[in-house]
């Protein structure tokens, strides 16, 4: 089916709740073919309750997921996990498995239950185990490993899944900042959609297109990250005061945070 306009993923009017309590209303959201789109806002803003929903570990009580055009809900979900590659925040596996077929995990949707790996399976867990630095862990116990090596891990499985369009939650949490800014370039290198889920405000402004920002379960900003990550802004939705300017090495936006009370420090100073 034809994409909408361009969009590959659109969301209109989404809600969830837990029990009694909305997490998430009338959220609506576009990410056209090609976007870096990031999802950000404070912690328990309902950021990784949207992605949840939209790569079905939740069920809405209202609103619509469209992909490519599709129903989301009326589509099979091999059929959706061929042009949807996932990365949660939740890292653990029940079962111990090596490093590789985890990621092997990631051709799935391309087998039927007893078909064997193929050369280009292999090949393509290879190369998504090399993109990672993890080539030489793949016989390793993936619950040997650290938190930020099983979530590089479940990237590689990801990648190793050749959907155009990724969703990530958080996907360098437990990461150092070389290993962030590595997998973010390479995320961004690729010719796929993107829709993030981003704690750090730097992170989101150096490799996001457009932004969208949730508080207490709405969007409640859009835009650039020039748009959106204002001062004005960032007190509005974070209370906490900051500094913006473009950087001169990248020529995208700096935040730097101000603690509370700085400018009482400043005047102690001699």
């Amino acid at each position: 089916m034809k994409q909408e306009s361009g969009y590959r993923l659109k969301v209109e009017g989404l809600s969830y709740a837990y029990g009694h309590a909305d997490a998430v209303r009338d959220v609506s959201l576009k990410v056209k073919a090609g976007q870096f789109v990031g999802l950000i806002g404070p912690n328990g803003s309902g950021k990784s309750t949207v992605l949840k929903n939209i790569y079905r570990a939740l069920q809405p009580k209202a609103g619509s997921i469209r992909l490519d055009g599709e129903d989301l809900f009326r589509m099979s979900y091999r059929k959706s996990a061929r042009r949807m590659a996932v990365v949660g925040q939740e890292n653990q596996v029940p079962f111990d498995f090596r490093v590789e077929e985890i990621v092997a995990m990631g051709r799935s949707p391309y087998k039927r239950f007893f078909d064997r790996d193929t050369a280009q399976d292999t090949a393509l867990v290879h190369k998504a185990l090399a993109d990672m630095g993890l080539a030489e862990m793949a016989k390793r116990s993936y619950r040997e490993l650290s938190g930020g090596e099983k979530q590089r891990v479940l990237i590689a499985r990801a990648l190793a899944q050749q959907s155009d369009l990724l969703v990530l939650d958080e996907p360098t949490n437990h990461l150092d900042i070389r290993c962030q800014l590595r997998i973010f370039d390479f995320i961004r290198s690729l010719d796929a959609t993107v829709l993030a889920a981003i704690h750090d405000l730097n992170l989101a402004a150096l490799y996001c297109d457009y932004l969208f920002v949730l508080k207490k379960g709405r969007v409640v900003l859009e835009g650039t990250p020039e748009e959106v990550l204002t001062p004005h802004n960032i007190q509005e939705v974070y209370g906490v005061n900051s500094t913006v300017e473009v950087h001169p090495a990248t020529g995208r936006l700096n935040i730097v945070f101000l603690p509370a009370g700085h400018e009482k420090r400043k005047e102690k100073l001699p």
